[in-house]
């Protein structure tokens, strides 16, 4: 096949919607498929093109950014652009393609998802955004008729056009599917890369005498890292505790200020791959306290490694059902009982060593490989079904 993916956003791997992207498109493209990319300027992955010069390179198909004035530093901090949705570009990259498959619902994904109707050409999307994922950026992140609203608009310019929805978690097609009614679902994890595994990695000498507590998310408020924080400084282990927030965004400066009541400042730093596999297997816990997630590869990707994790029990969350005891969830928001999750595993070691054993078989479900060849499947019944 070829394939045009689309995306609003694709930069630097720290966030789950590049991830996605860039993990479907090595994939389509390592089983001989034709792959064009069509994203924004300033967002081709330096390992891809290491010097910075993306207009040559091969099936990229590049659209200019919008420029924001005074708000283009807190794009810039969530590390995203906003795309201008150019048509003729997006006429030269789907004109001849076989299908077109969208990963956001934003300006770009809209301007093709009707060129693509236009065109007759089968068209997929991706489920990647929440309406909170949006409307946080509002601060209406917990306004119900906000949110009903931006799922409604995200289907009118370009869920309605789709021929099949990929949705990544069960839980986010049913949120959307209670609004918009019934879809031509695929639900597909986006999965876990191989390297995500158990290994033996010697711990920094600074750490050895520490706990390690990790959580892999951006920096914004519907990941809930303060809540993390609240915990730990009602821990009984607090001092021994040492908190590492791998990621970036906007509110790192608010975070740091409000760590300061801890015994030891929380690490916050974006981490390459492998050292994230590194730093994965030398710590004791992974908490995910985020409130709004749709899957969270970030905790199937410290699961995968047998790290036992605490996960919130968000009714907006789709990583709750991670959980395969009840230890390995806490009350939404509540400081109280995530200490005391905490504080259960640091003081139960056996215990936590039969979790992470258990976690080592559960990550089967998550395969890269086996994701990867459902997306394919999905492609190939949807360009069939529109035959």
């Amino acid at each position: 096949m070829k394939i045009a993916i689309v995306c609003d956003v694709l930069g630097k791997e720290n966030n789950g919607t590049t991830i996605a992207a860039m993990n479907l498109i090595r994939s389509l493209k390592a089983k001989g498929h034709k792959v064009r990319v069509i994203c924004p300027d300033g967002q081709i992955p330096l390992t891809l093109c290491p010097d910075g010069e993306k207009k040559d390179l091969p099936d990229y198909y590049i659209v200019r950014t919008y420029n924001l004035g005074p708000l283009n530093n807190y794009v810039r901090k969530n590390g995203v652009v906003l795309a201008k949705a150019d048509k003729s570009i997006i006429y030269q990259a789907i004109n001849d393609v076989d299908l077109v498959h969208l990963m956001t619902p934003f300006s770009l994904g809209k301007a093709t998802a009707k060129m693509a109707k236009k065109l007759n050409k089968p068209l997929t999307a991706g489920f990647h955004c929440q309406a909170e994922n949006f409307t946080n950026h509002i601060f209406m992140m917990n306004n119900r008729l906000a949110n009903y609203i931006t799922y409604k608009h995200f289907y009118k310019k370009v869920y309605r056009y789709s021929d099949s929805i990929h949705y990544p978690s069960k839980f986010i097609k049913d949120e959307f599917e209670k609004i918009v009614g019934k879809t031509t679902a695929y639900v597909i994890s986006n999965g876990v890369n191989k390297e995500f595994k158990k290994k033996e990695v010697n711990r920094p000498e600074a750490w050895k005498d520490k706990y390690l507590i990790l959580f892999t998310g951006r920096y914004s408020k519907e990941k809930s890292h303060s809540v993390l924080i609240d915990a730990v400084s009602k821990s009984k282990y607090r001092d021994k505790i040492q908190l590492i927030f791998a990621g970036a965004g906007p509110l790192k400066e608010k975070l740091e200020k409000h760590s300061k009541k801890l015994t030891l400042k929380p690490i916050f730093n974006f981490f390459s791959r492998q050292e994230l596999i590194d730093l994965i297997n030398c710590s004791d816990l992974y908490v995910h306290p985020a409130e709004i997630e749709i899957e969270a590869i970030s905790c199937l990707e410290a699961i995968s490694c047998g790290l036992v994790p605490i996960i919130s029990d968000s009714s907006r969350s789709a990583t709750r059902n991670f959980a395969i005891c009840a230890e390995n969830l806490f009350k939404c928001n509540d400081t109280d009982d995530l200490s005391e999750k905490i504080d259960y595993w640091l003081s139960h070691p056996e215990e936590k060593q039969i979790c992470s054993k258990a976690y080592l078989n559960y990550k089967q479900k998550f395969d890269h490989d086996l994701c990867m060849d459902e997306m394919e499947k999905m492609f190939l019944r949807t360009l069939e079904m529109k035959r």
